[in-house]
């Protein structure tokens, strides 16, 4: 990778935006791009640096909007027209029309950002959540309860033993983050939920006392029943709402599937029944269109 894409990564990194890291393994002449050629694809389907030719990148901006959904590695294999397609475990083949001979192999590497957890406190509990919170991949951060709870957070833990315990569960709840856990005893958790300005349905998706009931007395023991309850109900929620397919759509030029999203080359149709959006692998096909919509309306 080169330093201008490194330093690309490392800032999507620190700002915890997920993309994924297409490298070129494997390319035969005459294809454009080489060995280690490397780009990065965000959410949103913007490709930054170099892999080869626009059809060849349509089709990493499809599988990379993939692999992100799944959360999975993949090799792509991109082959001319007129080669059988098909599928392997970890491993997928495409034909292009676009190219002109050759194939390429890139490798697809998913970058997803730790689950962020917020922690309320700075008590041995809280230390404790934060220790073992990092091997099991969570990216844990303490705060007094002035950092906001974001939607896309996999937890906020109220661990402060009385201090802005409220606030810290209110902005938790009406942001929606999935698990808010208060480490408290029933009768004071119960208190502190009555409390709260939030409509009952918000108040009782609190965990009180937060934790699995394994029997725990040391702070790691009550950190790790809690670090077990999210993880299980994190797993739950995966299998129970699967993220949807990315969406694509056929070019009516070449045949090639693309991924239907606003940084794929498109087209909007005026008119009737047959109005709505093209999408294309390249400027090429979108131009071919415009010029005799007619031609390719089958």
């Amino acid at each position: 990778m080169t330093d201008l894409m490194e330093g690309t990564a490392a800032e999507l990194a620190r700002a915890r935006v997920p993309f994924v890291r297409a490298t070129v393994v494997r390319a035969q002449h005459p294809t454009s791009s080489h060995a280690g050629d490397t780009a990065l694809v965000r959410a949103d389907g913007r490709i930054d640096g170099f892999v080869g030719g626009t059809c060849a990148e349509s089709s990493v901006r499809e599988y990379g909007l993939r692999v992100l959904r799944a959360n999975e590695p993949l090799l792509l294999r991109i082959v001319p027209g007129g080669v059988p397609a098909g599928a392997e475990p970890g491993a997928v083949t495409v034909a292009n029309p676009c190219l002109s001979g050759g194939s390429m192999e890139i490798f697809l590497e998913p970058r997803l950002p730790a689950p962020r957890v917020l922690v309320v406190g700075d008590t041995p509990i809280a230390r404790a959540l934060a220790e073992l919170g990092a091997p099991l991949g969570f990216a844990v951060e303490l705060t007094d309860g002035a950092a906001a709870p974001e939607p896309d957070d996999a937890a906020l833990v109220v661990a402060s033993h009385g201090r802005a315990e409220e606030p810290a569960l209110t902005a938790a709840l009406r942001s929606g983050v999935p698990y808010v856990g208060l480490v408290a005893s029933r009768t004071r958790g119960t208190a502190v939920l009555g409390s709260l300005d939030v409509p009952e349905e918000l108040r009782a998706r609190v965990h009180s006392p937060a934790g699995l009931d394994l029997g725990g007395r040391t702070a790691p023991e009550i950190a790790l029943s809690i670090l077990a309850q999210l993880v299980a109900e994190r797993r739950s929620a995966t299998t129970a709402a699967a993220p949807p397919e990315p969406a694509t759509a056929v070019d009516p030029v070449c045949g090639m599937t693309v991924a239907a999203v606003p940084t794929s080359v498109h087209l909007e149709i005026d008119g009737g029944t047959g109005g709505g959006t093209r999408w294309f692998c390249c400027t090429g096909c979108r131009d071919a269109y415009a010029a005799d919509p007619a031609r390719y309306a089958r």
